[in-house]
């Protein structure tokens, strides 16, 4: 009896079932932040914010507008343009097919009229998967349209920046896009029209320098990166160590630059407050 206790005991080997085992991809997702694994489809009821961190993830142009605007109320405006290759770059044609496949978008940006809350906007939202967001000539034309567009229907603006910054296959003409937007927006302006910017991540480079920057009221995404240059680069020049957090959008607020932080979830009910107040000071 004692020596049948010491006995080692006899298991049966359990070959699994592969077939049943096969998980389909799509179905999980990984949080960059803090390695939680997160059902997909929890994942969109939430518009895409952890669970568990709050980590916000870079979202889809079309996904952000349906987000966004009241449902059924999205005109398209200008989905025909495409971009053209103006110094004949041997690679630049090639990625922008690449680009167009990924993400099936004919450029970095959609833009388009609708409403929030049942206040009629124009809105723009940049999309971060098509070339990172890149503002070339079209890019840089769809948006002053949009600008346009919004002063002669007398509509608020508001622009989703989601960039790298400049296109640099598009050089100089790149660069001349900045000051197209901006001075499309003092014409806005000038029209007494409100223009609200969201920052979201990352809205950088060019972007950041020119119309994202611009907005009456400027919103930001939680942990947004915001800037013009990188952080290395930064510390190169001035040969010196950034703060903790720098050029996210907590940072930004604390020091002025941002109005307002807004999760993901509540972003369009603030939205509709901030119309609301808004046309009520027409009135």
């Amino acid at each position: 009896m004692v020596l049948d206790f010491f006995r080692k005991q006899k298991y049966v080997t359990v070959q699994p079932d592969s077939e049943n085992r096969d998980i389909p991809e799509g179905i999980w997702v990984k949080c960059p932040n803090c390695n939680e694994i997160l059902f997909n489809k929890e994942l969109d009821r939430n518009y895409r914010v952890c669970l568990k961190c709050g980590y916000h993830f870079r979202v889809p142009a079309h996904e952000r507008i349906e987000m966004t605007l009241d449902e059924g109320s999205f005109r398209e405006m200008d989905a025909g343009m495409l971009p053209v290759n103006p110094f004949d770059l041997p690679d630049y044609e090639t990625k922008l097919v690449s680009a167009v496949k990924n993400t099936g978008l004919n450029e970095a940006v959609v833009s388009g009229e609708g409403s929030v809350g049942g206040y009629p906007v124009v809105i723009v939202v940049m999309d971060s998967r098509y070339m990172m967001g890149s503002m070339g000539t079209v890019v840089g034309e769809k948006i002053t349209r949009a600008i346009e567009a919004a002063a002669a229907g007398r509509k608020p603006l508001i622009i989703f920046s989601a960039s790298g910054g400049a296109r640099m296959q598009e050089g100089i003409i790149s660069l001349m896009q900045m000051a197209k937007t901006v001075a499309a927006l003092s014409r806005l302006e000038e029209a007494g029209q409100l223009y609200i910017s969201v920052l979201t991540d990352p809205t950088t480079g060019g972007v950041s320098a020119s119309f994202a920057a611009l907005g009456d009221l400027i919103i930001a995404e939680p942990g947004a990166l915001i800037g013009f240059a990188g952080q290395r680069v930064i510390e190169q020049t001035i040969r010196q160590k950034l703060p903790e957090g720098f050029q996210r959008a907590e940072f930004l607020k604390q020091h002025g630059f941002v109005d307002m932080i807004v999760p993901r979830p509540q972003l369009r009910a603030a939205l509709t407050g901030l119309l609301d107040l808004h046309l009520r000071e027409e009135i």
